[in-house]
């Protein structure tokens, strides 16, 4: 097992991102930091790096346990990164996310441009 691994590759293992490009895009859009700083994607990550990951609303931060090189399944992501994210935080992105669902009937089809600004009005409001 190697000592290091680019972050890219890493990210897309572990499972925090479904493919290894939208794990590159994410480093070049700078939604992925370690040590407070950007990385690019051919960063070298090691066991004891703390990255940081803008996802979804909330920032991740996880602690890198063991680098990693092919993708493993679920249920063994935990041997290989550490969640330090506060619970808070999930709470508030589940909360987001229930407030953010709009109900509607069934049958009544697309909102109507008038509708669609209602609701978007709606949503500015309530942030």
């Amino acid at each position: 097992m190697p000592e290091t691994v680019r972050i890219d590759k890493w990210l897309w293992s572990v499972r925090l991102y479904k493919t290894r490009s939208k794990a590159t895009q994410a480093c070049k859009s700078g939604e992925v930091q370690m040590e407070h700083r950007p990385v690019k994607p051919s960063s070298e990550v090691g066991p004891g790096h703390i990255i940081f990951v803008r996802k979804e609303g909330i920032t991740l931060k996880v602690k890198v346990l063991q680098p990693l090189e092919k993708r493993v399944g679920a249920r063994w992501v935990e041997d290989y990164l550490q969640d330090l994210t506060p619970e808070e935080d999930y709470m508030e992105l589940k909360t987001t996310r229930s407030t953010n669902f709009e109900h509607r009937e069934p049958g009544l089809g697309r909102p109507s441009k008038k509708q669609r600004r209602q609701i978007e009005a709606l949503k500015k409001y309530l942030k």
